[in-house]
Formats: C-alpha cells, structure tokens, sequence
C-alpha cells in the first residue's frame, strides 16, 4: 500500500518538493522567467520599432499616389508570403497557440519541437501585426514562453514527460506575464484557464518563472503600463449600480463573439476548395483596404484604448467601430496565420466600455472624466465572458493599467459577465478552439498527465 495518499497535501507537496530538490527548481524556473522575459521583450521592443517606422513613413507619403499604393500592396503581399510559410513550415505556430500548449499539459499534443516553434512564432506574429491585422501578441507570448520552458527543461535535463506540464505551464506564464507586465494575471491564467493541479511546486515554479520575466520587461527593456490612464477614478456608490449592465452586456457581446468567431474558423476549414494561400493572404490584403476606408480598425495604426477616455464620440460611431473590429478580427483569426486574441478582445472590450458610458454621460448618469473606468470594466467583462476566466480577465486588466483601487468593481463586472455567458450556452473561446484542434486530426493517442504520473510514481510532483 502507498501510505502516501494518506498524508496530508500539504506534506505531500512539501516531500515532492524535497525531492525535486528546491534549489533546482527554482534554478530552472529563473532561467525560464529570464529567458521568455527576454524573448517577449525583445519581440515588443522590435514591433514597436517597425511600428514607429511604418507610421512615420505612411504619414510623410501621399497614399493617394499610385506608387505609395503599389509599395503598400507589395509590403503586405511580401509579409502575408513569409507568414504563410512560416505555419506552413510549422503548423503548430497557427493562431495564437495557447489551445496547442494546453492540449500539450493535457497530454493531448506529442511534444513541440521546441526551437523551431519558438522562431517560428516570433518571425510569423512580427509579419501579421506588422502588416495591420487585429492579432495580439499575447496568445503567441505564451506559445513562445511555453516553447522557452521546454527547452529549459532539456538543458536542465528534465524534459521528460511526467516533468513536461511543468516547463509549459511555467513558460506560458513567464510569456503571459512578459507581454503585459501582469504576473498575477499569468499565476491566474495557469490555475484558472490551464487548470493546472496547484501543488506547492508547481506554484512556487510558476510564481519564479512569472517574477523573472517581470523584472526583465520591466527594469531591463523599461516596458511600464500597457494602459497609463492619467486618472481611473472610482464609481460614486450611487452609481454602483453600472457594473450590472456593463457585465451583461460584456455577456451578450462576448457570446456572439465566440459564436462568430469560432463559425467563421470552421466555415473556413470546411471550404475544401479554398486555397490555404488565399485564405492566408486575405486578411494582409483587407488590412491594406481598410487603410484606406476604414484605418480606424487596423491594428497598431488604428484607434486604441486609449483613445476613447475623453467619451466624447457619439454612440452610433461607437457601436460602428465596434462591430467592425469584431468582425476584422475575426476575419484575421480565421486565417490562421500566427496571432493571438487577447490585445483585439481587449480593445473591444474598451469599446463596449465606451459604449455603455455614451448614453450615461449623455443623461448626466456619469461624468465624461469617468469613462476609463468603464473602458477598464469592459475589457475585463468581454475577457470573461470569451475566455471564461473573471480572475485572469479581472487581475489582468487591474495590473495593465495600474488601477488596483478599482479591483472590486472589476472583480464584479467579470464574474457577471462570466456567470452571464454561461448560462448563455456558448462555450468558452479556448474550449472551441482545442476542440477544433483535435476534430483536424491534431491530438495524438498519449497517456494523459495522470497516467504518466501513476506510472511514474507520482516523482514529478507536479
């Protein structure tokens, strides 16, 4: 008999971490956290690079000319041909690749070739947000982070499969943490959206991992706030009362959200006659159109968060700007080419934000100095209501812009939004998207996590 599923967990936590040996581990966990810092890092500080650069010179350019036209055209045609090659080459890096990373610690993926899908994914998300599409950054980061701890795992030599969910989970929120400077938000997403086992080593790996990259992206690289807001200020208790309809309808928006979203991929997949070329080099194209019509939606050169905290536009305009960034993200998304959802998800949260402030400032409900506070309760509702995850959404939001006074209300806004979609019956975004990834034949017949552990003995410990 193994007398040790009687002891307590905590003594069992704390025997597997003795014999893991501490100082390994976390040895292993820095080193992940200042790598993936390191990788995350360097990829925002280049993509703000090209970012400037590309501004400058399409502001300085007449774009009505038919050689501006022509350069803009070839560009987009060049970088929709590198990052159709890169997935390609390699098509674990397609979409934003956390559906992949979970299916990995699930046991449901074989091993990535770790090297390969890390400059592959670094190369393929430059080209797609390069080129304007409602992509994030995000999602990638933590499919790159992911790859970083496995291949941490293997200089350490412990890269085997009972050890594997560690190095990914840990990677991942060293990539989450690094691409916004939130650590709580990527210790949140590990327990709560990868649902890994929270065990004492496994927690204190993350914790590391996520602390390391912290410090790199912020003291190394000086990345501060994603979202510097001058002033958030706090909702009068006479106005508490607002966080109920900015959640249900951060509900509403994020169920047709993963509706459309995920219809849109599927549709896509099932068009056997559709090119993978074309349906690569379609939105790069659309982001060139929209340059023209509509260069409020494309990503990097279009409207932000930011932008709307005066609340002075319209409702009308609003809900116009955020329908069409819904809908271009995901025509991007349904690509496939390597990109992430979380920075276009929170964008339009900030919309619906704005949104619902519009009318309420109009009947004198809110002052127009108030709206960042609703800006910040509608990303953290939409996050929640797709992704199904109210702390994540909730800490991620309070972190990126620094409003750690206002996390009750956030707290709130997403736990209705997420009880709101639930009862909705549309599934959480990620949860389609690795079903999706298994109807295409991606999963593979390997034990699962616990099976491995069984076999093993339960050495791992995480």
């Amino acid at each position: 008999m193994d007398f040790r599923h009687f002891l307590p967990p905590l003594l069992r936590d704390a025997q597997a971490l003795g014999r893991l040996g501490a100082g390994r581990l976390l040895a292993q966990a820095l080193t992940t956290g200042a790598i993936a810092g390191g990788v995350i890092g360097a990829f925002r500080l280049l993509y703000d690079i090209l970012l400037t650069w590309s501004g400058r010179l399409l502001r300085s350019a007449d774009m009505m000319s038919v050689e501006a036209a022509a350069c803009l055209a070839g560009g987009l045609l060049g970088l929709g041909l590198l990052a159709h090659a890169l997935v390609r080459h390699e098509p674990l890096i397609s979409g934003s690749g956390i559906p992949q990373v979970e299916l990995m610690v699930m046991g449901r993926l074989p091993p990535m070739r770790w090297a390969r899908v890390l400059w592959c994914k670094f190369a393929g998300t430059l080209a797609a947000l390069w080129a304007g599409l409602s992509l994030g950054r995000e999602g990638p980061s933590i499919q790159m982070g992911a790859a970083v701890g496995m291949g941490v795992g293997r200089v350490f030599h412990d890269a085997d499969e009972v050890n594997l969910p560690r190095h990914l989970v840990g990677g991942a929120v060293a990539g989450l943490t690094a691409a916004f400077g939130a650590p709580l938000a990527g210790l949140c997403f590990a327990f709560e959206e990868m649902r890994a086992p929270l065990t004492l080593p496994l927690l204190l790996f993350v914790a590391t991992a996520a602390g390391a990259a912290w410090l790199v992206v912020s003291f190394c690289f000086g990345f501060g706030l994603v979202f510097p807001f001058a002033d958030v200020p706090w909702l009068d208790w006479t106005q508490a009362w607002i966080v109920v309809p900015v959640g249900l309808f951060s509900a509403v928006l994020g169920a047709g959200y993963n509706r459309g979203l995920l219809g849109l991929t599927l549709w896509e997949d099932s068009l056997s006659g559709l090119p993978l070329l074309v349906r690569s080099l379609f939105p790069f194209l659309l982001s060139g159109l929209l340059l023209y019509v509509f260069p409020e939606i494309v990503g990097g050169t279009g409207l932000g968060v930011m932008d709307f905290q005066d609340g002075l536009r319209p409702l009308w305009l609003l809900l116009l700007l955020l329908l069409a960034k819904i809908a271009f993200s995901c025509v991007s998304f349904a690509s496939g080419i390597s990109g992430g959802l979380l920075m276009p998800m929170l964008a339009a949260g900030g919309m619906a934000g704005a949104c619902c402030a519009s009318p309420l400032i109009a009947c004198g409900l809110l002052a127009p100095g108030q709206t960042p506070t609703l800006l910040l309760l509608g990303m953290a509702g939409l996050f929640a209501a797709t992704v199904r995850a109210p702390l994540t959404g909730a800490a991620l939001v309070v972190e990126m812009a620094g409003c750690h006074a206002l996390a009750p209300l956030v707290v709130l806004t997403a736990w209705i939004a997420a009880f709101t979609a639930s009862r909705l019956g549309v599934e959480p975004v990620y949860d389609g998207l690795r079903r999706r990834v298994l109807l295409r034949g991606g999963a593979a017949s390997v034990p699962s996590p616990a099976e491995r552990q069984e076999k093993s003995g339960g050495a791992a410990g995480a």
